[in-house]
């Protein structure tokens, strides 16, 4: 049948892993008076489960049977009648599965025939939607268990009585035919049994032969995929929406495991949608060879969707009207000439346009038909097909053009974008032109196109989301019913998609409103307004890179009392006070006297502080004795107790009466008195005597230690029988302060504010006058909540339990522990959860419902009737981790007569803890003692056990292990013979080796070459016949394959080598062929065998070496006689010969010629010994003879140097100028010794002027200077004195001559007087003839301040 959008989700899906049933109770009808079976089965045993009908618990009765073995349970309901038609629910843990019961009259229950198949095209008639209708008639009238709809037959359910079996294939039912109007929907479904499987099978759907519909996922096709836990079945759906015409035609479904494989064909067929006032007259005449689940039988170019007139024009075909050949299918050249112009991407959308199925035959026609290449004339290189890009980065999109000054337009999505602020930036340099997109962003995904004209190129650039990565993780949470409950995580980024999960199943917002969804920046917040038991599980936020796990746990509200009101015994004008503390602050409550109703006035105060509720009656008096109760408001519990009225009696004395203590209270021990810490202890004791005696207050003081965590109630209170020593009394006398002792004439008040555990003790009360004394010893006991327990500890650690233990306290405040309260939170979080609210008796608990992988601490309370202790220290962080599950895919790889290969692939679940390793043992045959293979563990997913007994039948097994310890084993199937098997030998030359191998010289060769046999083969390999020889050549060998290698090859490793594997008198060969190549010689004897105008033939002859491969040709070269440059004239030339044509008359040539092959080209060449000389046509000019002239000349200075006297410490500067030709060598002396090395000197020279720069002179550097210029011509020199005085001071005006730089050399007025000075001597200079050195210059040495 056909159906709509259904869930695609069956019971039992991957989703719901954390719940506690691995098969759970479904809804059912039955007749009334048959009995009812729902069964469920848990995920362990021993788990405890209750079945409920309307939130009530269902106990074992007549009507009712409950069973359970092991992990099944079952309710019966007998004899069920209309009463029994509801809701019911079976709960297993924090799991809940509702069901329901409908029960039908006896006649209304007989089974139903299956319903007809749908009807066929040409009878369904009226509106788009009910092409549909029978499927959705059938869907309301028996619905399936799984609540998907899906293409397939009505029939039985697969697994079922009548169900049709396939023993070959692997579909438990196939997808079929399925119909659709126009913009429906329809579901094509496929089972899969999966019981025999150890994978999920892999299942591809197509369209015609070979369009894998994977690829074309998106807002028209959907594929789904689910498992039925129960059933062990997969489920595989095929989703269309909005379906088109164009999706009508033949589909394929695919199924394979690793040794099996399956296919079946379905088709689809697409009606066009008809208004509800027409008349569907077209229906008669589509053709309907697509009918019955039949297959198509045409040819290539069948269309479903064409209409077919050739059965009403059978009759009258040779008079056809023009109006009848309109109406006819298209004719086949017609699509023949579409598809030859269109490019290869269409070929897929006009096939299925025009109903061609056969694409491979398709293909096949147009390779051998003629088609016309257009090449673009606008792009000469156009936008790739796709793009992708990161979130945040830039893309640039290029195109490059045939015209440089085209425009051209961007669209996105065929809009023309414009440039709007940086987001996109339009360059154009030269022929390019490129779209850089900055930033971008999801809105960024879509078709880009850029137009020239009106040709245009298009792409389409995906942008890729980065991973949301959970920053802040869930936290897990305890509350009561009713409760808000509001889960809070932090994302690594803001606005993103997030999918909040509860047991697996996805929540949406339902018509309740029952969760709400809100996102706050990073924060997404999942809140339920009101918990109830329902919405106890495990919730999970997945984002596309992590998820985030958290455990709610819903209790039913449970008032606990830690502190209950305690009878009292006061006296007249006394305060009577009644204190209890309950479990929630919240809770408000009333105070009874009676019975009834307690009303506050300014003697009786009623309060309430967090969880204490008070009631405070002041000045007690007779009517005030009755029995008080407090009544917590919603709660069925009630705290009583009773205030007893202490009377004073007083007997009539005559004087002189001896003292007396009156102590009378009714009920109890007068000499023991028990309070609770930190509350008022008040002792009024009477008393008498006259005259007034003096009363006196002591306290024994004790040695002892604390009283065990569980004493004997029954242990004897004799202070003779005790451990204590009593070694002094103390006296209490003061009437001030938290301890303090009031005495009026009858009576004697002891009062202690705030009870200690230092107050315990006995208290004796001493009263004297001079008639005589009396004494009472009163017993204080002071009582309170225990110590907190120690560190508990943490063992047994599984994957989501763990066993927790503590020891008792130290203290137990004086009163019995009546059990301990355990809390557990996750170690980076601050919230503390409660695991149990009935207290725990024992001292260990096994603590479950912990997420695998995430670390955990603990902590205990321990709770007495007084009240709850502090919280003991946290345990260590631990860690739930789970063994792994047993590797999967075990085979025997191979087996010899002492070993045996295992290999296996790992376990599909690892768990948090990872893999730490393998253990692998074996086991003879029918025994039971399995031995270890190695010691410790291995890493590797392969091993070969060695040292085993030749013969022996053994069974192989192999565990995983981790931190939790070793997983479940998995076990060879058959025992494994340990014998070697003969197997002939073979090899298995790949085939590439089977040409001519080649290599080039200095290469490495490095042939593998795979082989087969058992036992092992002897391999041995010979060249040319003869056996290998040499260090160059090396052989190695291993069990599956030999290797030759050649480090570096040469020439002469060339040849035809053979190798041989040999067992016993069976061996197989193969021959290769190796060729090592080398660049060619160069040609030889080139020579010019004409020249001709602008031509010369040149001739040469092959190498003489050929480098062992063909000559691919020749390079040809010539260079000018003058510049000597080579340029190539030839290249890849076959000929020995050439006529190198286009040379310049008057130069003369070399030619030189190069030999190629496969290597390169020769590394040398040949080359024509003496210049061809291009001959000019006509006559020869001859140039004139000129004589040369003779310009040289001797040096001689123009300006000589002049005596110079300047004061010591400024820098002097000695100038003259001097002409020559050639230019003449300069040297400066003083007192003859050459200044050239000396660094305080420098000289310059430039266009004649010679300067020597001394720098900063002393009295020392006066002297006779010389300059002297040296050339071919002769020597001239000249000479001067130099005196240098001492320091002067600077006479007015002299200021502005000192200026220097900041480093100590001349400034500005320096630099200027030595431009100066240059000038002056250049203007001196007199014109000479070109060719000569001439300068001139008169002397100017200005003393230079510094």
């Amino acid at each position: 049948m056909v159906g709509g959008k259904g869930d695609g989700l069956l019971p039992g899906s991957p989703g719901m892993e954390v719940s506690a049933f691995s098969k759970k109770p479904r809804s059912m009808e039955v007749a009334a008076g048959s009995p009812a079976v729902f069964e469920a089965q848990t995920e362990r045993a021993g788990v405890k489960v209750r079945w409920q009908r309307g939130g009530n618990d269902i106990g074992a009765s007549d009507k009712y049977i409950l069973a359970a073995e092991g992990t099944r349970h079952t309710l019966t309901v007998r004899d069920v009648g209309p009463a029994d038609q509801g809701s019911y629910a079976v709960i297993a843990g924090s799991s809940k599965v509702k069901f329901d019961l409908k029960v039908i009259e006896a006649e209304k229950a007989e089974p139903m025939p299956a319903p007809a198949p749908a009807p066929a095209p040409a009878e369904a008639t009226g509106a788009p939607g009910e092409a549909l209708a029978p499927a959705t008639e059938l869907e309301g009238s028996a619905p399936s268990p799984e609540g998907s709809s899906s293409a397939a037959p009505s029939g039985p359910e697969p697994g079922c009585p009548g169900a049709p079996e396939d023993p070959i294939g692997l579909f438990l039912m196939r997808p079929q035919d399925g119909e659709v109007t126009v913009g429906g929907s329809i579901t094509f479904s496929a089972r899969v049994a999966g019981a025999s499987l150890l994978k999920p099978p892999v299942v591809k759907w197509f369209k015609g032969k070979w369009v894998d519909l994977s690829s074309k996922v998106g807002q028209h096709l959907q594929l789904r995929d689910s498992y039925d836990r129960a059933g062990k079945i997969y489920l595989f759906e095929l989703h269309i929406t909005d379906a088109q015409a164009t999706f009508a035609g033949g589909y394929r479904c695919e199924v394979s495991t690793k040794d099996k494989f399956d296919s079946c064909n379905f088709n689809l067929i697409v009606h066009e949608a008809i208004g509800p006032g027409e008349l569907d007259l077209r229906e008669a005449f589509r053709r309907t060879s697509v009918g019955g689940g039949g297959r198509r039988t045409s040819d290539s170019h069948e269309d479903t969707a064409v209409l077919d007139f050739s059965s009403l024009l059978k009759k009258s075909s040779s008079s056809r009207t023009p109006r009848d050949s309109k109406l006819e299918a298209p004719a086949e050249e017609d699509v023949w000439e579409i598809l030859r112009q269109a490019p290869p991407s269409e070929y897929e959308r006009i096939a299925f346009q025009h109903g061609v199925t056969d694409l491979r035959g398709m293909l096949k026609r147009l390779k051998g038909m003629k088609r016309d290449e257009k090449k673009s004339t606008v792009f000469q290189k156009k936008l790739e097909p796709a793009y992708q890009v990161s979130k945040g980065h830039k893309i640039r999109l290029t195109v490059e053009l045939a015209d440089p000054d085209a425009e051209v337009k961007w669209l996105k999505n065929g809009q023309e974008i414009q440039m709007s602020g940086s987001k996109y930036i339009f360059e154009s340099v030269g022929a390019k032109r490129t779209l850089t997109i900055s930033q971008c962003s999801l809105a960024d995904d879509a078709a880009y196109q850029c137009v020239v004209g009106g040709e245009k190129c298009s792409t389409e650039l995906f942008v890729k989301e980065p991973p949301v990565l959970i920053t802040r993780p869930l936290e897990d949470q305890l509350v009561m019913v009713g409760q808000r409950v509001e889960f809070d995580c932090e994302v690594s980024e803001e606005g993103a998609q997030v999918k909040w999960l509860k047991d697996g199943v996805e929540l949406t917002r339902e018509e309740t409103f029952k969760y709400r969804f809100k996102k706050d920046g990073r924060r997404h917040h999942l809140i339920i307004n009101e918990a109830t038991l329902e919405d106890a599980g495990h919730y999970a936020l997945h984002t596309s890179g992590g998820q985030a796990l958290a455990e709610l746990i819903v209790q039913e509200k449970k008032l606990e009392v830690y502190q209950s009101i305690a009878d009292l015994t006061v006296g007249a004008k006394d305060q009577a006070v009644f204190k209890c503390e309950v479990s929630d602050e919240n809770v408000r409550g009333v105070w009874l006297k009676n019975g009834k109703e307690l009303v506050p006035d300014s003697r009786i105060k009623v309060s309430h502080i967090g969880r204490v509720h008070k009631l405070t009656i002041d000045d007690v008096t007779p009517a005030d004795e009755a029995d008080y109760s407090f009544v917590p408001e919603g709660f069925a519990c009630n705290l009583s107790a009773k205030l007893h009225f202490m009377e004073v009696k007083i007997d009539f004395v005559p004087r002189q009466e001896p003292p007396k203590i009156h102590l009378d209270c009714p009920g109890r021990m007068p000499d023991t008195i028990v309070v609770v810490a930190g509350n008022k202890l008040r002792l009024d004791v009477p008393i008498s005597g006259d005259p007034a005696p003096t009363v006196i207050w002591q306290k024994t003081i004790t040695q002892g230690s604390k009283a065990p965590a569980r004493p004997a109630p029954d242990a004897p209170e004799d202070a003779g029988a005790s451990d204590e020593w009593v070694f002094d009394k103390k006296l209490l006398c003061e009437t001030e302060g938290r301890v303090r002792v009031e005495t009026t004439k009858d009576r004697s008040i002891f009062t202690v504010e705030g009870a200690e555990k230092e107050d315990e003790g006995v208290y004796t009360v001493t009263v004297k006058n001079p008639v005589g004394e009396d004494q009472v010893n009163i017993t204080v006991k002071v009582i309170d909540v225990p110590d907190a327990p120690a560190a508990p500890k943490i063992s047994n650690v599984g994957e989501d339990s763990c066993t927790v233990q503590w020891e008792p306290p130290a203290y137990d405040g004086g009163q019995p522990v009546l059990g301990y309260i355990l809390e557990r939170k996750k170690k980076k979080s601050y919230r503390w959860m409660r695991l149990n609210f009935d207290l725990l008796r024992e001292l260990s608990h096994e603590a479950r419902r912990m997420i695998e992988g995430v670390v955990y601490e603990m902590r205990v309370y321990a709770v007495n009737a007084i009240g709850m202790s502090r919280p003991s220290p946290a345990s260590k962080p631990f860690m739930p981790i789970g063994p792994p599950s047993e590797p999967t895919h075990l085979a025997v790889e191979d087996v010899s007569d002492t070993t045996v290969s295992l290999k296996w692939r790992p376990p599909e679940r690892v768990g948090a803890g990872g893999l730490d390793g393998y253990s692998v043992e074996y086991c003879r045959e029918g025994g039971s003692e399995w031995v270890a293979a190695l010691q410790g563990l291995t890493e590797r997913t392969s091993m070969l056990v060695k040292d085993l007994p030749t013969g022996a039948r053994l069974l192989f097994r192999v565990r995983a292990h981790n931190v939790a310890g070793p997983g479940g084993p998995v076990t060879t199937q058959e025992p494994v013979t340990v014998q070697e098997i003969l197997q002939r030998p073979r090899l298995q030359l790949p085939r590439h080796l089977r040409q001519t191998i080649q290599r080039k010289v200095g290469e490495p060769v490095n042939l593998l070459i795979p082989f087969q046999g058992k036992p092992r083969p002897q391999v041995t390999w010979t060249k040319e016949g003869q056996p290998l020889a040499g260090e160059e050549v090396s052989i190695r060998n291993s069990p599956t394959d030999t290797i030759l290698f050649i480090r570096a090859a040469r020439r002469a490793h060339s040849g035809t080598y053979q190798v041989t594997v040999r067992i016993e008198n069976m061996e197989d060969k193969a021959t290769l062929v190796l060729q090592i190549v080398d660049k060619p010689s160069p040609p030889q004897d080139i020579q010019v065998t004409e020249a001709w105008g602008f031509n010369v033939a040149l001739e040469w002859k092959p190498p003489q070496d050929d480098g062992n491969t063909e000559i691919w040709g020749y390079t040809v070269q010539k260079a000018d006689k003058k510049t000597m440059e080579w340029f190539t004239v030839l290249e890849h030339y076959r000929r020995t010969h050439c006529v190198v044509s286009e040379l310049i008359i008057g130069n003369g040539y070399y030619f030189r010629v190069f030999s190629h092959n496969m290597v390169g080209p020769s590394d040398r060449a040949a080359t024509t010994k003496e210049p061809v000389f291009i001959p000019r046509p006509g006559i020869t000019y001859e140039p004139p003879n000129y004589k040369a002239l003779d310009f040289s000349e001797a040096p001689s200075f123009t300006r000589p140097l002049v005596n110079r006297s300047v004061i010591a410490g400024y820098t002097t500067i000695l100038c003259c100028a001097v002409r020559g030709s050639p230019k003449p060598k300069i040297s400066w002396f003083k007192n003859g010794l050459d200044l050239g090395q000396d660094a305080r000197f420098r000289m310059f020279s430039k266009q004649g002027v010679l300067t020597l720069e001394i720098r900063k002179p002393c009295p020392f550097d006066g002297g006779v200077y010389v300059c002297r210029a040296t050339n071919l011509q002769g020597e001239a020199q000249c000479e001067c004195r130099l005196e240098v005085r001492g320091e002067e001071l600077a006479g007015p005006g002299s200021g502005r001559w000192r200026e220097k730089g900041s480093n100590g050399a001349p400034g500005l007025c320096s630099a200027v007087l030595v431009q100066a000075a240059a000038l002056a001597a250049r203007a001196l200079i007199p014109w000479c003839p070109a060719g000569y050195w001439l300068s001139g210059m008169a002397s100017f040495s200005p003393a230079v301040p510094q």
